[in-house]
């Protein structure tokens, strides 16, 4: 795999939707490439709209900054070193669980971010998805 591509993004999303049924909550999956351009979005029924832009920008942050979006949490609550930085990027940047870099051969070749749950719940499923990518190498 030179570059993430739509069918693996598919492969992806598949094991992220089971894991969102399996827990029971309507999800958004979102997949980027290195560049943090979208490869696929996938809103399952009934998930929440504002899911879309929080699960894309989940997966953004993650390639853009190459760290799950978590790692950013307690940095950036006030008076915090990074405190603030949601603000930059255009509002783009998410600092809290659901968006996890994807990693081949020690390089960022995307991200997958996921909305709809409590963060916990999409952190979970996110990492659905990283495992069916590692499952892919």
């Amino acid at each position: 795999m030179e570059k993430l591509n739509l069918e693996m993004a598919k492969k992806l999303i598949n094991a992220a939707e089971a894991e969102s049924r399996n827990i029971g909550v309507q999800m958004v999956i979102t997949i980027v490439d290195d560049g943090g351009n979208l490869v696929a979005t996938h809103r399952m029924d009934d998930a929440w709209l504002a899911s879309v832009d929080i699960a894309h920008n989940k997966a953004w942050t993650s390639v853009a900054l190459k760290m799950p979006t978590s790692n950013l949490e307690e940095a950036t609550v006030p008076n915090s070193e990074l405190w603030g930085l949601n603000t930059t990027n255009q509002g783009k940047i998410v600092v809290f669980g659901g968006g996890l870099p994807l990693e081949k051969e020690g390089k960022v070749v995307g991200a997958v971010g996921v909305s709809g749950g409590a963060v916990p719940q999409d952190v979970q499923v996110a990492e659905a998805a990283l495992k069916a990518f590692e499952n892919e190498k």
